[in-house]
């Protein structure tokens, strides 16, 4: 009998976009985001993807020394992998969501492959009280938001992290980005294997429905081949049948409370090791097996824990 086939889970330990308001259980400071994401590689992730926060009011922020005050920790604390946002928040200009990647040189970062309409104004309707003024301000905004990623954009973080050694997590929420990422693949300005996430349930990008996750994998299969690593993430309430559905057909899987505070029906997570637990439950129940950190670095050709700048 054949070994199991190992599955690479990626844990979003806090995003830019949810409020703390939302969920008492999303970290926001240092001390929280590096507790959480030790947590969460302690359940399984081989990955822990990051943003950060400013401790006062939760305000997402890419200052290089922000990020300082818990990547080091993760890595004395753990083995995972740390995959750094060049994403940020629509707000920033790219130089700034750079800064983190680009002076702590991480193995992997995130890298959104192309300008979209970010519609997260629906939250508006389902949650009636907020921590902060900024919050619902800022979701209200978004009905007027195109999230500027430009080709230019791209080839400036692109060129930027190569050059020091880092590898992409390519952020795919729609068709025309995974022709994006082929464009750049062309241009020999990304390199495989291409580490592509396909993210489902975004308004602005592509659906949930599982003839969306199909139609995203066949396009990837056409036009990478053999040259890249497919994951997923669905946004809320998708984020386990979607995790379910990829892991079916060959994929990996991203969870955690950037994506989704929920672990359950009116569930809230309590942490990301929940999800990471549940997300783990299921692909156990398929026959599949969570990738080591080690693993996970082999199966994307990363540079290694000792060649970062933290």
């Amino acid at each position: 009998m054949s070994p199991p086939r190992k599955v690479i889970v990626t844990c979003a330990v806090t995003g830019s976009i949810h409020t703390p308001s939302m969920s008492p259980h999303l970290p926001v400071t240092a001390q929280e985001i590096a507790d959480a994401a030790v947590g969460a590689a302690e359940a399984g992730a081989a990955i822990v993807h990051l943003h950060a926060r400013e401790p006062r009011d939760g305000k997402p922020t890419q200052s290089p020394a922000a990020f300082r005050e818990f990547v080091g920790e993760i890595k004395r604390r753990s083995d995972a992998v740390v995959n750094l946002t060049t994403g940020g928040a629509p707000t920033m200009t790219v130089q700034e969501r750079m800064q983190p990647a680009l002076q702590l040189q991480p193995e992997v970062a995130s890298l959104n492959m192309g300008s979209m309409n970010f519609g997260l104004y629906p939250m508006l309707d389902r949650y009636r009280e907020f921590r902060h003024a900024w919050e619902p301000e800022f979701l209200a905004s978004t009905r007027d938001t195109v999230f500027k990623n430009t080709f230019a954009d791209i080839e400036f973080v692109l060129r930027a992290g190569t050059a020091n050694g880092t590898r992409f997590e390519f952020e795919c929420y729609d068709t025309a980005h995974l022709y994006n990422l082929a464009h750049f693949l062309d241009r020999k300005l990304a390199t495989p294997p291409l580490f592509v996430q396909t993210v489902f349930g975004i308004l602005g990008g592509i659906g949930t429905h599982a003839d969306d996750v199909a139609h995203m994998k066949r396009t990837a299969d056409r036009l990478f081949g053999k040259d890249y690593v497919w994951s997923v993430l669905g946004a809320g309430r998708s984020q386990m049948p979607i995790a379910a559905t990829s892991a079916a057909q060959g994929g990996n899987v991203r969870v955690g409370l950037e994506d989704s505070l929920w672990d359950g029906p009116g569930q809230l997570a309590r942490s990301n090791a929940d999800q990471v637990h549940r997300v783990r439950g299921i692909l156990e129940g398929l026959g599949l097996a969570v990738a080591t950190p080690d693993e996970a670095r082999a199966m994307l050709q990363l540079k290694g824990r000792a060649n970062v700048g933290f």
